[in-house]
């Protein structure tokens, strides 16, 4: 037999062995599609919890306190060094200032202000940091090595704030992670036990094939595509369901939570590294499920 010829009889039998038990393909194909519909929507979410965290982590601003008696020429080269040591930028912002915004951040109560003596607040230079260096220990190494700095009286970078969003992101991360396992175990081990059905159902074929001498490679290789096209579509129902609750769903959410995403383009739920993504898992678990199952009943 040719190699063309062994193709075409690969794609007819497994085309055929879909036809021949509809219900337990649906079994597995709706078990792949409810598994990557969830993945596709903790991708989505975990890409907006990027967003959330890098909006927020843009947010972390280093201030540098300095003594009150530092001239301009001084306070010049304390803002170049230290923006070359943090790799971001250094505004300097005047007593004045300083008191103006704490006024306006007050409301009505920043009136009492007005009322003090004397201007309290020192001159600072409020340093952005590069997202690179926004982690809690390159912060706080940053922090010891500008307060040696002379000149400096105190540095605040938000320490509690920046290590409370860490831990965040690294919980949700590791979080993610293990629920994606625990899934994609659960979704073979269903996928190959259905897929063990329809090759027992054809038993009788499969055991004339080894009578007559086929391989094991010739035996597994329609079932091998029967996994590859029920996880395709598996992917082809998982992506229908994510672009239906994009359309559905997705106005509500994006408005529910726009006080912290902030305003949000209104880019389609389903894009194309999404979809690719989802019909690559969906065809490597129906491969990987349909191996495991023909590989035990070769076994038998």
């Amino acid at each position: 037999m040719s190699a063309l010829a062994k193709v075409s009889y690969f794609w007819r039998s497994a085309t055929g062995g879909l036809r021949h038990s509809p219900f337990v393909h649906f079994i597995a194909i709706t078990t792949i599609a409810i598994a990557l519909f969830a993945a596709g929507l903790a991708r989505t979410a975990g890409s907006a919890l990027d967003g959330l965290l890098a909006s927020l982590g843009g947010e972390v601003e280093v201030t540098v306190y300095l003594a009150p008696e530092l001239a301009e020429d001084q306070v010049e080269a304390l803002r170049t060094q230290l923006e070359t040591a943090s790799g971001g930028r250094a505004v300097l912002v005047k007593p004045e200032e300083a008191l103006e915004r704490l006024a306006r951040e007050l409301g009505d109560l920043g009136d009492a202000l007005s009322q003090l003596p004397e201007n309290p607040l020192p001159p600072s230079l409020e340093l952005s940091v590069a997202p690179e260096r926004r982690t809690p220990e390159l912060l706080e190494r940053l922090s010891l090595q500008l307060r040696a700095l002379p000149g400096v009286t105190g540095v605040d970078y938000g320490r509690e704030a920046v290590e409370r969003l860490t831990a965040i992101a690294r919980a949700l991360q590791f979080g993610g992670l293990v629920a994606f396992a625990v899934v994609l175990f659960a979704t073979i081990i269903i996928v190959s036990a259905t897929l063990q059905l329809a090759i027992y159902a054809r038993r009788e074929e499969i055991e004339i094939q080894k009578l007559v001498g086929a391989t094991d490679r010739f035996v597994k290789a329609p079932f091998l595509i029967e996994g590859l096209l029920q996880g395709l579509l598996g992917a082809a129902v998982a992506l229908g369901g994510l672009w239906a609750f994009g359309q559905l769903v997705g106005p509500t959410l994006t408005s529910l939570f726009s006080f912290l995403l902030g305003p949000t383009s209104s880019e389609p739920m389903v894009r194309a590294g999404l979809a690719l993504e989802l019909i690559f898992a969906g065809g490597l678990l129906g491969l990987v499920g349909s191996f495991i199952a023909v590989g035990r009943f070769l076994r038998v």
